[in-house]
């Protein structure tokens, strides 16, 4: 049989172009992508409620209205009417205490009095007039009260306690004029109500503790110093409801209505402006609480975790298959590039770009949207379509992922440290728990991969203590 030469000659050709396809590894030099970081990062920012317990310890309200309420306290000039003058002086310090959720105190007092005694019949008078020195101590009760900044009480003269019950000698008989005094202590008891009321509230002036803490509270704080990760805060809105009386404190109920920002790289552009913080009313206040947490990972250390998972295996398809030497992470335009070196059918660096995403279930970031980075002049396009869109292809995609386990459990740590009786300035204290962890965002910055996540709590900023 004859064979055509021309033939014979295209048979031979592309039998040696298949033989030199596939009987050799191919070295190739894929495109490699330069990395491209934004230098700033911020996050939007959320709206949070902070419980804001202002806890006044009565031992303080108790040192407070004492420089208030010193010296004379009432002088009654005037002998006609009651036939009594009055002198009352504050004779040693007020004793304040709690019980069944109002305050008690004793008043201890020294009194000086006048007293006119006598008889009056057939239009002829007969009067003598002892001056008396008496010590007893005043009973009152209160309840309290805040509204508009303003602490109040309400007190309650229960009675007086006298040393020694009040009398003069007559004829050498000792004879009570309690019946006396009482006309003018009826009119001397809601003076010295007020008195009390009065010091109290001038004592207890809240509004500069609570934003001096709010002003001390909000400054922004770099809660990581090695990837520069700072949390700020601004009040907007702060919410009263009912003062209580318990353990020795008396407590205001207040809330805050604020923004809170993480960001990377930058303060917070967050800031406090104490003219426009809104005072209102409420019955109940709202606890939401949100705050961002930041799980990092050096790139180093993601490509060291990715790298795991390429460790011993070889994926292989038909004739073909690859082994993963060494595994490398940066970042470019928001997306993640993984560097890998193979050998194997194929050797050399070739690099997959995918978005990174957050997998809640397995703490793990994965890549979405990954293909390879393929030069369309590369030799890659022309002999190992195979391995870019193939079964191996599929096999290595789904492993490029690493866990952020430990980088959370560490951020988780950071923001509790923050809300483990954090105190900015003596006397304020920032607590609570966080927990419902969420996926937020994901960001490439030049020295670590940055996964932010939402976590709802409780949190309270604590202003105790008055000087």
């Amino acid at each position: 049989m004859l064979i055509n030469k021309n033939y014979f000659f295209f048979i031979i050709s592309s039998a040696s172009l298949w033989l030199s396809a596939c009987s050799t590894t191919k070295k190739i030099e894929a495109l490699k992508p330069a990395p491209s970081y934004s230098t700033t990062v911020a996050y939007d920012k959320q709206t949070s409620y902070i419980n804001l317990p202002v806890e006044l310890a009565i031992a303080d309200l108790q040192t407070q209205t004492n420089k208030y309420l010193n010296g004379l306290i009432y002088e009654d000039n005037v002998l006609e009417g009651d036939n009594v003058m009055l002198k009352v002086w504050k004779q040693a310090p007020i004793v304040i205490d709690e019980k069944n959720g109002k305050l008690y105190m004793e008043l201890p007092l020294k009194i000086w009095t006048k007293v006119r005694y006598g008889i009056e019949k057939f239009g002829l008078s007969a009067y003598d007039t002892r001056e008396l020195n008496l010590n007893g101590k005043i009973k009152i009760s209160a309840s309290v009260a805040f509204k508009n900044w303003k602490f109040t009480t309400n007190t309650q003269i229960l009675g007086i306690d006298w040393v020694e019950s009040p009398s003069i000698s007559i004829a050498g008989k000792s004879m009570p004029i309690t019946y006396l005094l009482n006309p003018a202590l009826a009119i001397l008891k809601p003076k010295l109500s007020k008195m009390v009321d009065d010091a109290i509230a001038q004592s207890v002036n809240v509004k500069p503790y609570v934003l001096n803490a709010l002003e001390k509270v909000s400054t922004p704080i770099e809660v990581n110093n090695t990837y520069h990760v700072w949390f700020g805060m601004q009040p907007l809105e702060l919410y009263t409801s009912d003062a209580t009386i318990s353990n020795k404190k008396v407590i205001l109920t207040m809330g805050m209505k604020a923004y809170l920002e993480t960001s990377v790289n930058s303060k917070p552009t967050l800031a406090f402006d104490k003219s426009k913080l809104l005072m209102m009313a409420a019955d109940k206040l709202p606890t939401d609480f949100t705050i961002s947490i930041a799980g990092i990972a050096t790139y180093e250390n993601a490509g060291a975790l990715m790298q795991t998972n390429f460790a011993g295996k070889r994926f292989e398809s038909g004739s073909r298959s690859v082994t993963i030497n060494r595994v490398a992470i940066w970042g470019k335009d928001g997306k993640m590039i993984v560097q890998l070196n193979m050998s194997g059918s194929v050797n050399g660096d070739f690099y997959l770009a995918g978005v990174p995403q957050y997998d809640a279930v397995k703490k793990e970031i994965y890549l979405d949207q990954i293909d390879f980075v393929l030069d369309s002049k590369n030799k890659l396009l022309k002999i190992g379509d195979w391995l870019a869109h193939g079964i191996i292809a599929n096999k290595i995609k789904e492993n490029c992922r690493y866990s952020i386990k430990e980088q959370l459990t560490n951020g988780e740590a950071t923001i509790k440290q923050y809300l483990n009786n954090y105190e900015p300035i003596k006397g304020v204290k920032v607590s609570g728990a966080v927990a419902d962890l969420g996926p937020q965002k994901i960001t490439l910055t030049p020295n670590a991969i940055v996964t932010m996540l939402v976590a709802k709590g409780k949190v309270g900023i604590n202003i105790n203590g008055m000087q």
